[in-house]
């Protein structure tokens, strides 16, 4: 290359150089366009979620919406929607497929790599003879590649094996081929050595990965808890609306009654008022009953899914019934049994300690200096042409070189901090567990004395509305022979109203017991027939 030609490239790159930083590259048609449409193509491909993690459930068509915008369900139906077409659950779904990529990237530290290079060098010097001082011009041109393979294996062994041709030529000499086969194993000796240190990666990924699938676990237990609630609260609230409605029958009723008395004078008109302030009362019962229900309605359409949700007019008539023959809870201690088998966030908890077992391994490596043997063996062939120079292999030139490498660094206050955060953490991890053990037990104690409560306000409340059924027909007989007042009768009618409510509730909140009793035992999917395998998921991913 000429000097003027020299001096062209250098003007050209200072140019350019000065063009780009005058420019502003975010304001570049390819910064608008392409992020957006390649984020479309994206979109476009749509990741399908394995069945391994989603629950075992009947492949039921989508029902339509009736013409009179009415759904007639059940609570297992409501269930069942709840599990295949929850938002927030098909979000949990994607973690254990997102912790199964980290499992690959670890074991990928392992895979073979293939590397390779072309080069083309050109030069023009001036160099000076040793024997006679003088200048001369030298132009050379060069030309050479490689391609090889490498790989780490768990052992701590780097093992590279590649093959190298280079040209020369020059003016002052003739044309050189070089070519060289070799190979080069590098084996760690203290620091990162055996598969025990190297695989806790792979071992902490795969711990992850089944530690997310536990956890997917709990949220769909708890899905199908809360829509279960959800439904038998909206039962609750439309047996209520039922109770205010009839009361509020018979409260007007009583008013109409009164007031004919007054008109024909057997009864003062002060009375009037206690009868009028009755009706308003339960009116107003009536409109929070009522607004109570839509509330609970819109929730239960939103667990339902997107199918349902997305038509908040339409309406649901329970087809399950709240009544239940309640029964005593006689089998504390295998129930906790069962709930130390069973809860998702124990057995995730016990997984995460044993990423932290992993975790002191590494750490504790970590201390030993670095002190890696290494083995470099080659062969090299030289001639005139390329192909001779692969021939010339055969040949008695080689090259060899063995030794060994070592790095410390003096105390070594970091690898020891990190061994120590890494034993505080596994020790934090155990005292975690042994804390969730007992709070587990407490769940299922607090659990079956919620149950047993509620089992016994059963029959309670049955007594309790049946007296005040008796109390409110005496109330009325007084009254009817002038022995009573009005406001004493809407007194007796609004504990009657009350005791007719805590019956209802008393159903419905023994129902709820039982939910939160078997979440807390981790048996809630099992009860009711639905599975989701940990054990196939994790294999899957």
């Amino acid at each position: 290359m000429s000097f003027q030609n020299t001096i062209c490239l250098f003007a050209g790159a200072a140019l350019l150089a000065a063009a780009a930083g005058c420019a502003q590259p975010d304001r570049l048609a390819v910064f608008e366009d392409y992020p957006r449409s390649a984020s479309l193509q994206e979109d476009a491909l749509e990741l399908r979620i394995p069945e391994e993690l989603q629950p075992d459930l009947p492949a039921d068509p989508v029902p339509d919406i009736p013409a009179d915008g009415v759904l007639n369900l059940s609570v297992e139906e409501v269930i069942l929607w709840a599990l295949r077409q929850n938002r927030d659950l098909r979000v949990q779904q994607y973690n254990p497929l997102i912790a199964g990529t980290f499992e690959q990237l670890e074991r990928g530290r392992f895979d073979p790599e293939l590397f390779g290079q072309i080069d083309y060098n050109e030069e023009q010097t001036t160099e000076t003879a040793r024997s006679t001082g003088t200048q001369f011009n030298v132009e050379a041109t060069g030309a050479g590649g490689g391609a090889g393979i490498r790989q780490l294996l768990p052992t701590g062994t780097d093992i590279e094996a590649g093959i190298e041709q280079q040209r020369t030529v020059s003016n002052r000499a003739p044309e050189q081929q070089e070519a060289r086969a070799g190979l080069t194993v590098t084996q760690a000796l203290l620091r990162g050595f055996g598969p025990a240190v190297n695989l806790v990666g792979v071992r902490q990924a795969e711990l992850e990965t089944t530690a997310n699938i536990y956890e997917l676990r709990g949220f769909t237990e708890a899905l199908l808890a809360e829509a279960e609630t959800a439904y038998w609260y909206y039962v609750l609230a439309d047996r209520e609306i039922a109770i205010f409605e009839q009361s509020l029958d018979i409260a007007r009723q009583q008013r109409d009654e009164i007031l004919q008395r007054i008109e024909v004078g057997i009864m003062p008109s002060i009375e009037a008022a206690a009868a009028r302030a009755e009706v308003a009362r339960r009116e107003q019962l009536l409109i929070n009953a009522r607004s109570l229900l839509r509330e609970r309605r819109l929730r239960l359409l939103r667990i339902m899914g997107p199918r349902f949700a997305n038509d908040p007019e339409l309406r649901i008539k329970a087809a399950s019934t709240p009544d239940i023959a309640p029964e005593p809870i006689e089998d504390l201690d295998n129930r906790l049994q069962l709930a130390l088998r069973s809860r998702a966030d124990l057995h995730e908890a016990n997984l995460r300690l044993k990423q932290n077992r992993l975790e002191t391994i590494l750490t504790r490596n970590g201390l030993l200096p670095k002190l890696d043997l290494f083995i470099s063996l080659g062969k090299t062939g030289f001639a005139d042409t390329f192909s001779d120079s692969f021939k010339a292999l055969d040949g008695s030139t080689y090259d060899f070189t063995a030794g060994v490498r070592l790095n410390h660094f003096l105390g070594n206050r970091a690898a020891e901090a990190r061994h120590l955060a890494a034993r505080a953490t596994r020790q934090q991890g155990r005292e975690a567990v042994r804390n969730l053990e007992e709070l587990i037990g407490l769940d299922v104690r607090l659990a079956v004395n919620e149950v047993e409560r509620a089992r016994q306000q059963i029959s309670a409340s049955r007594v309790t509305r049946e007296l005040q059924e008796k109390s409110l027909s005496a109330e009325k007989e007084r009254f009817d022979v002038g022995a009573s007042t009005a406001l004493l009768v809407a007194q007796a009618q609004r504990d009657h109203l009350a005791s007719l409510i805590a019956e209802v509730e008393a159903v419905i909140h023994y129902r709820l017991a039982l939910i939160q009793l078997y979440l807390a035992e981790g048996s809630l999917l099992e009860r009711r027939g639905i599975s989701l395998d940990i054990k196939d998921a994790a294999e899957l991913l």
